[in-house]
């Protein structure tokens, strides 16, 4: 390392001897931002031991609370983790209060992060982890970067940070995004790489939240209609959000900004603007490039608390399910069980997330537990909880289980048949006495809770063959919902149309021709509305800002001969030992990177997907253990 190369550990070190050694301002040997955070950092232990992840159900539930953030940051995730991957980092997203909802990246690099608590369900606040860049990010409201020993816990020192915070419409934070790495892999290409994805992540959550009117603006026209451009959304004549690039370009502040008279910012004619591009004239006399367009009534497209949780509303909201959707709320109201039955990917759990948020059950938590997703052996403690020293490494406190975490709202059981045959009794027994007895003994604890169940199989079958018990088929199928495949929904054609813009068509001023639409609309679709919507994200990623999408834009096996039955007309059930869909994925990807000897981009451009799809596939693949 060369002598130059050495100064800044060097200034940080004597820094950290004047800190916390002596106690002395460490101002004049660091960057001033790190200075203000150790500040704020005093009252953390310095020698404080990594915290344990949150419960599963408890991270479930702060993601839901942040899925509008989830989804408009996905495709940046995507995008970042090209740069992960190839530099041994990881992208974070995190939400307003520093806790990590997502993590990807580099396999070599997760454990390591792991290892630190640099994980999914573990705030990274200052507050609890001191100078970290995405605590003093959000601290600071600005991006930066915290490498080395800036961060002020000694077990971080060899970590390397670049965050960016992430703002709403109002200037109220909504999250972080977060490059993080040994120290030697982030840089200032990191930090730009962060500043410019939150940027994009803004963009995207205006235009989804807005309602009213959308004003788009800049002083070169060109930039309007991409994420560089000024966005202001009007309300009942009043400015309500602005994103910071139009701040930048009228050197405002929210605070001088919001809840202006729009007419005496904007001057008279800023109505006449609708729909159209052209210059509108300042009461000053500046003159912007400008078009507004309008997102229906005032606060339309801003989901009510209660409805927030749903990841993907418009999957349940077009009329095929919406009847569906009546009759189970009404039935869970009155304390009836209600089985939700469909095919993989047909949105079990979005139809389920909806009907809790529709239900007399809506202010109390969704738990949700994935059945097929958890070892037999585990399944029992998650479900029911357990005391202190139950077992070998139970936790010290023991844990509630998913059961009680249920209490006042729903438990949802996803593929409820996959639940070992000799816990089924206790199930029912709970289900019947709504008392619940955690593993280990101990006092039995009362529970209060709606119950919604899902499953891809048949149960009557499943109990014909022993694998499940009649009587608690009984009571958790007390009103059943036949969700219908994708391909034989009716309105199938509405509901592409909405996923399409959903899926950042809308931000990226996409249009989806009539002969996409039909292309799209004939396919079979075997891994239903999951599918749907994974194929919608790779061709709005694919295409160009303004672009229209025609049936020559799709994936080869979209855009040729369709193996399905003619638009409109039901189609046979697949047979049932088709492989799962995941399995078909991945052997797709295997095949496509064989084919394109091992290059990630031509195997990409062979399947009609992003670059990352491909990397993630990588890294999960390094990530097996030997034997795998």
């Amino acid at each position: 390392m060369s002598a130059e190369a050495q100064l800044p550990s060097i200034a940080v070190a004597q820094a950290r001897e004047l800190f916390f050694g002596q106690g002395r301002d460490p101002a004049p040997w660091i960057a001033p931002h790190i200075s203000r955070s150790w500040q704020r950092s005093r009252p953390v232990d310095h020698h404080a031991i990594d915290p344990e992840p949150m419960a599963l159900a408890l991270l479930s539930e702060r993601r839901e609370q942040a899925v509008r953030l989830l989804s408009c940051a996905q495709p940046e995730l995507d995008g970042l983790a090209e740069h992960a991957v190839g530099n041994g980092c990881v992208v974070i997203l995190s939400d307003a209060s520093g806790l990590i909802l997502e993590e990807i990246g580099s396999a070599d690099f997760l454990p390591k992060a792991q290892r630190i608590a640099l994980q999914p369900g573990v705030e990274w606040s200052e507050h609890n982890r001191g100078t970290n860049a995405i605590g003093t990010a959000l601290a600071e409201r600005e991006a930066l970067m915290v490498l080395g020993g800036e961060h002020y816990l000694a077990q971080n020192g060899g970590l390397g940070c670049a965050a960016a915070p992430i703002f709403t419409g109002r200037g109220e934070l909504a999250g972080a995004l977060d490059i993080s790495g040994e120290t030697v892999r982030v840089n200032t290409h990191a930090l730009g790489l962060v500043r410019m994805a939150a940027q994009q992540v803004e963009h995207r959550m205006m235009l989804a939240e807005a309602g009213g009117h959308v004003l788009r603006f800049h002083s070169r026209p060109a930039l309007i209609g991409t994420a560089r451009e000024g966005l202001m959304v009007i309300e009942g004549g009043r400015i309500v959000a602005a994103n910071r690039v139009a701040l930048d370009l009228f050197g405002r502040s929210w605070k001088d900004l919001l809840d202006l008279d729009a007419e005496t910012f904007l001057g008279a004619n800023w109505p006449r603007m609708e729909h159209r591009r052209g210059l509108l004239t300042l009461p000053g006399g500046r003159q912007i490039a400008t078009v507004m367009e309008r997102s229906g009534t005032p606060g339309s497209a801003r989901p009510s608390a209660r409805h927030a949780a749903s990841p993907a509303c418009s999957d349940v909201e077009v009329d095929d399910v919406q009847p569906l959707l009546h009759k189970a709320v009404r039935v869970l109201n009155e304390g009836v069980s209600v089985l939700v039955n469909g095919e993989t990917g047909s949105g079990k759990e979005v139809f389920s997330r909806r009907l809790h948020a529709a239900s007399r059950r809506a202010a109390g938590p969704f738990v949700a537990v994935d059945c097929a997703s958890l070892p037999e052996t585990l399944i029992e403690s998650e479900l029911f909880g357990y005391e202190q020293g139950a077992f070998t490494g139970a936790k010290r406190k023991g844990m509630a289980g998913r059961i009680r975490e249920a209490h006042g709202g729903v438990l949802f059981l996803d593929e409820i048949a996959e639940i070992p045959l000799a816990l089924q009794t206790r199930l029912l027994r709970v289900l019947e006495e709504r008392v619940v007895t955690p593993l280990g003994g101990g006092q039995g604890v009362a529970v209060d809770f709606d119950l919604v169940c899902a499953t891809h199989g048949h149960l009557p079958s499943l109990v014909e063959a022993g694998r499940f018990r009649a009587d608690l088929m009984y009571r958790v199928a007390g009103f059943t919902v036949a969700l219908p495949p994708l391909r034989q929904r009716d309105d199938r054609r509405t509901l592409i149309s909405r996923l399409f813009l959903e899926a950042g068509g809308a931000a990226k001023h996409l249009r989806l021709e009539a002969d996409a639409l039909e292309a799209l609309a004939a396919w079979r679709w075997p891994g239903n509305v999951r599918e749907l919507r994974s194929t919608l994200r790779s061709i709005v990623a694919l295409a160009d800002a303004g672009d229209s999408v025609t049936a020559a834009s799709l994936p080869a096996h979209l855009a040729g001969d369709q193996p399905s039955s003619p638009p409109g007309q039901p189609q046979p059930l697949a047979t049932p030992h088709v492989e799962p869909l995941q399995t078909i994925t991945r052997h797709a990807i295997d095949e496509a990177l064989k084919a394109s000897d091992h290059d990630v981009a031509k195997a990409a451009r062979r399947l009609g997907v992003h670059r990352s799809t491909i990397y993630r596939h990588i890294a999960r693949q390094r990530g097996k253990p030997a034997g795998h």
